[in-house]
């Protein structure tokens, strides 16, 4: 009877709202008995321990039937609209201070379920040092320290997705391994405000099931935290910088490049060496942000930039990062094809005269492979591909906040691709998303 009540208490305290005190229990507790007492005490216990979670049902309408692109998914080949569970979490966290309120240790479950299955998302623990309050250390699966969209919560974040740039580099955005950071924690510190994270991991992500290859991605980012600027004191501004140092290995002897034919025109070129097994083909990843917020008498006025460039390695049909070793037809390893890439998007975000109305625009753009375009693109003995096509994506839509836990998004992509020489591909396809979405938060 007893482990009955204490577990019902524990249930309780993993359900209550953060902000909700100890005192919330001690009203429904009479303390002043034995079973009131450890009941009260195994509480304070857990009270660091916190559920948290949301749900995106959503409806979305394409404007074609199997449509291909990075607005939740592609769409089955006979289908033009659809409900889906856009994302299911259920996150648990847990954390330990010590007496003078700083953290000792930390670590964050997470899991992503959908009418698609159930899948990890954070898996990691962190500890703290406590004589200087300035360093952690993370291992685990956590997010990649690069950039700002990658790194901000699908919960919080005002579009349904991330840019295609972002969901192409760092698919998933979370990867295995250990990551240290530089954040002081006391106001008083000459550097409080500032962070950096340095971290090493095994590159592919949650797009695989196991590391392929040895070589470890080093992935970095400094930033300056949001701080008050101006002379009225109405701006918040924060900044970074980031790279991701990695790379794969190379199973196969044929390595494609760019280079330039007889005639000038751009073209892959194979190099068939047999040195080429065993080296590392780039992911090289050099990057940029910063963010503006203007306070209004109600809500925000806020820009947000990011632009990442450097040189890619993938397959023929994709510059998304393998997740296994790459296969042909054939079950023989598959070449590798190396890109210079680059991208960026553009926010601006608007709240209408109050803090629950919010008007969002965002272009962002593509470029896999910065020494073709246009026509260039499936031109005869270019060796390129659809994997080669530039992408830009116009992006409007409406936020209602009805409170804290629950609100709507209505919003539209509005996608466009350069016109090529290739088969299908030689006008702008119809790949605009119309997505109506509701989130319900806890």
């Amino acid at each position: 009877m007893k482990l009955g009540k204490y577990l019902l208490v524990l249930l309780i305290g993993l359900m209550v709202n953060t902000s909700v005190k100890a005192q919330f229990l001690m009203d429904m507790i009479d303390t002043t008995t034995n079973l009131g007492k450890g009941m009260f005490s195994m509480y304070k216990k857990f009270d660091a321990l916190r559920l948290s979670g949301y749900i995106q049902p959503q409806f979305q309408y394409a404007s074609s039937k199997g449509e291909q692109g990075y607005a939740g998914g592609n769409f089955p080949n006979e289908v033009d609209n659809r409900f889906m569970l856009r994302r299911g979490r259920l996150r648990v966290d847990y954390a330990r201070y010590d007496k003078e309120g700083m953290p000792i240790v930390s670590f964050a479950f997470q899991f992503d379920g959908t009418e698609r299955g159930v899948n990890i998302r954070d898996f990691y623990g962190r500890f703290f040092e406590n004589k200087y309050n300035v360093l952690s250390i993370s291992a685990g699966m956590f997010a990649r320290p690069v950039g700002y969209e990658v790194n901000l919560s699908s919960g919080d974040r005002e579009t349904p997705e991330r840019g295609r740039m972002s969901q192409i580099l760092m698919r998933t955005e979370r990867d295995l391994g250990v990551m240290a950071t530089f954040e002081p924690r006391k106001p008083s510190h000459p550097l409080y405000g500032f962070k950096l994270d340095v971290g090493a991991f095994n590159g592919q992500g949650l797009t695989g099931p196991a590391d392929f290859d040895s070589h470890k991605d080093i992935g970095a980012r400094a930033a300056v935290k949001p701080f008050v600027m101006g002379a009225r004191k109405k701006m918040i501004f924060s900044a970074g910088i980031s790279t991701w140092y990695g790379g794969m290995e190379q199973f196969t002897n044929n390595i494609y490049r760019m280079s330039t034919s007889s005639t000038g025109s751009p073209v892959f070129v194979v190099s068939s060496d047999s040195t080429n097994i065993g080296k590392i083909a780039p992911r090289h990843y050099y990057g940029a942000d910063a963010q503006l917020k203007i306070k209004n008498k109600k809500g925000f006025t806020e820009f947000r930039a990011e632009y990442l460039r450097g040189t890619q390695t993938a397959t023929a049909n994709t510059t998304e990062t393998p997740g296994i070793i790459p296969i042909d037809a054939s079950g023989k390893y598959a070449p590798l094809y190396i890109r210079n890439f680059d991208g960026a998007y553009i926010y601006f975000l608007q709240h209408l005269g109050n803090t629950t109305d919010q008007v969002v625009l965002r272009y962002d753009w593509y470029d896999p492979n910065k020494k073709v375009k246009g026509k260039e693109v499936g031109a005869a003995g270019s060796n390129t591909t659809a994997a080669d096509v530039r992408y830009d994506t116009f992006g409007f839509g409406y936020v209602h906040y009805f409170n804290e836990h629950f609100k709507f998004t209505l919003y539209y992509d509005l996608v466009r691709n350069e016109g090529t020489s290739l088969l299908g591909v030689q006008e702008d396809l119809k790949d605009n998303v119309l997505t109506a979405r509701l989130q319900f938060r806890f």
